[in-house]
Order: C-alpha cells, then sequence, then structure tokens
C-alpha cells in the first residue's frame, strides 16, 4: 500500500471552476485548447505538439497546447471535464487517465462519463534507460544488479499511478526485484536527474528519451513491447530476460461529455488523415511509436479496456491514493 496525505484541494477544483470560460466572447471561434495534465517536455505534452499543428493545418483553425500539471493530471482531466461542451476544449489523455480511475477515491469526475473519447493518435512502449555511468551494460546485468542489491537501485518515474510507475511495480513483481522507486513531478524532470546522474534507471516511454539515447547521453537496456522498434534495433525485448512482462503507453484526444457529434467527428477525421500521412508516420517511427488511427467508438472501447486492465493491477498491488 503507497501512502500519501491527500492531495485534493476542494479549493483548487473551486479555483479551476472560476477560471474565464473558453467559450467567452474574446476566445470563441479563436482556437482549441488541448490540455496536458504534466510539464513540458514529457510524453503527453510530446504527443500534444505534434497534432495540433497537424491539426491546425487540416481544420485551418488554431490548436494550441495548455500545460496545466499537478494532482497525477487530475487538474487537467478536471478542467476539461468541466468545461463548455462546444469542441473548443480537449484533454490530451493516456494510461494515467484510466489508471487514476481506479487509484484514486473521491475524484470529482468520472473519466468514463464526463468526458467522450474523440481519437486515438499512437502508442508507444516504455525504453527501460540508465545513466552512461552505470555498470549495467545490459537487460540481464541490471536484472542481475537489482537482485543482489534489493532497493538500492534508483528509477526515477512521472509520478504515482502513472503508466511508468505501474510498469515498474509489474517489473518487480515478474523480475522477483525491489528497485527504489522515485517520483517525480513529471518524465522531464526525472530526465534531468538522470542525466545528471541522480538516479540510476528510467522506465520512460520512448519519445521523451529517443534524443538523448542516440546522442549516447543515455543507454538503453531493453524495450517493454510486444516487437523490437525500428527506431532501435539494436535494443532488445525485456520479455527475452523476464518472460511474459510488456508495459507501456498510449495517447489520444477526449473532449467534454455533450461535444458536438459534428465537431467530434470532424476531429477525428482530421487526426485519422494526420497520421496515415507519411510524413507523420515517418515521424512516428522515429520516436518509436506506432498510430492509432481509428473511429471515437474504437478509441471509447480501447479505454474501457484499459481501464479494466488496470484495476486487475492496482488492486493485486494494493495501490491506492484518496482525492
Amino acid at each position: 500500500m503507497i501512502k500519501r496525505r491527500s492531495i485534493f484541494r476542494l479549493s483548487a477544483y473551486a479555483a479551476l471552476c472560476a477560471l474565464p470560460s473558453l467559450t467567452a466572447a474574446s476566445d470563441a471561434a479563436l482556437r482549441t485548447q488541448v490540455f496536458v495534465g504534466f510539464p513540458p517536455a514529457g510524453p503527453l505534452d510530446i504527443a500534444s505538439r505534434l497534432i495540433c499543428p497537424l491539426l491546425a493545418e487540416r481544420l485551418s483553425e488554431p490548436f494550441e497546447t495548455v500545460n496545466l500539471p499537478g494532482e497525477s493530471g487530475n487538474l487537467a482531466t478536471a478542467r476539461v471535464a468541466r468545461a463548455e461542451p462546444d469542441g473548443r476544449t480537449l484533454l490530451l489523455c493516456g494510461p494515467v487517465n484510466v489508471i487514476n480511475t481506479s487509484l484514486f477515491k473521491g475524484l470529482p469526475f468520472n473519466f468514463e462519463t464526463d468526458l467522450m473519447a474523440v481519437a486515438g493518435l499512437y502508442s508507444v512502449p516504455l525504453v527501460v534507460e540508465v545513466n552512461p555511468s552505470s555498470p549495467a551494460r545490459s537487460a540481464e546485468e541490471f536484472i542481475r544488479m537489482a537482485k543482489a542489491s534489493p532497493n538500492e537501485i534508483r528509477v526515477g518515474y512521472a509520478g504515482v499511478g502513472t503508466p511508468q510507475h505501474i510498469g515498474i511495480e509489474l517489473f518487480n513483481a515478474m523480475a522477483g526485484v525491489s528497485l527504489k522507486l522515485i517520483p517525480y513531478a513529471g518524465s522531464a524532470a526525472a530526465l534531468v536527474d538522470l542525466l545528471a546522474g541522480h538516479i540510476d534507471a528510467m522506465f520512460d516511454p520512448t519519445p521523451s528519451s529517443i534524443e538523448h539515447l542516440r546522442a549516447g547521453r543515455l543507454r538503453a537496456l531493453a524495450v517493454t513491447g510486444k516487437a523490437t522498434l525500428n527506431a532501435l534495433p539494436d535494443v532488445p525485448l525485456m520479455s527475452k530476460f523476464v518472460p511474459g512482462y510488456e508495459a507501456g503507453s498510449w495517447f489520444g484526444l477526449c473532449a467534454p461529455q455533450g461535444t458536438p457529434r459534428s465537431r467530434i467527428d470532424q476531429i477525428n477525421s482530421a487526426a485519422n488523415d494526420a497520421l496515415r500521412d507519411g510524413a507523420t508516420q515517418a515521424r512516428l517511427d522515429a520516436m518509436g511509436a506506432q498510430a492509432m488511427p481509428g473511429t471515437p467508438s474504437e478509441f471509447a472501447r480501447l479505454i474501457a479496456f484499459e481501464t479494466s486492465k488496470y484495476a486487475k493491477v492496482i488492486n493485486q498491488a494494493g495501490i491506492s491514493r484518496r482525492s
């Protein structure tokens, strides 16, 4: 059981509700804001900054990323859930949102009913990476070191209940090790400390680490997906060393419940067109990502499946937090 003091404050949500409406006359029809619940440079932020220009180009209207970090992404989710459902407010969502459904008790919103699926974007595995100064030069050595020194290898991750956190907990259980988990406010902050050698390793979505890996500033030991990546062709699957182990992230767009279906379909169509574009596919491939085009209903089914899957992992691990 991970025990934390209550992190939600009614005043925080009251302040959110008191923010000016995104449909105020001065803002109407000017832009669509895509809220990201974590700081810049993290995986969700990268996804938003990739898709916003592509949507803007196809729909001939501004789309902008708005970072509203806090409470493991719940502040941004609450902001979007309470927004006017006019199609001008979106949430860049991922596994953290479905994880929070089971992780937090007493949330002032219901992710499955207060928001609508708009479009899936792409999925990525995690990459298990270390600082180049680490003596671990392979996943096999990493596991051996972890078994020899329980709770000594410091692994950074983007907060309690994030996909990285759940992936590490699953790794601990399946590999029979005990890594020392160091929580951060987002992947970007953890990466800074990993690059500086203040922590030893991360299990991070590939997009936020890929350039550091290519430049040799970090060393990749394994990826956690079902297949090796074209972007990291020489990096083996962790399942080779821990049979059956798999973890990763996906990203998509959601809107407030009640958003007109015509607007949902418009954004979905533009997103699908962007994801099928050869240039976008090349960018995703370079990031170690796989496009997820499809209908809003297909994305909604993924969200429902992931909600059920993570609920089982969280319940089995005894992880919980209260709002």
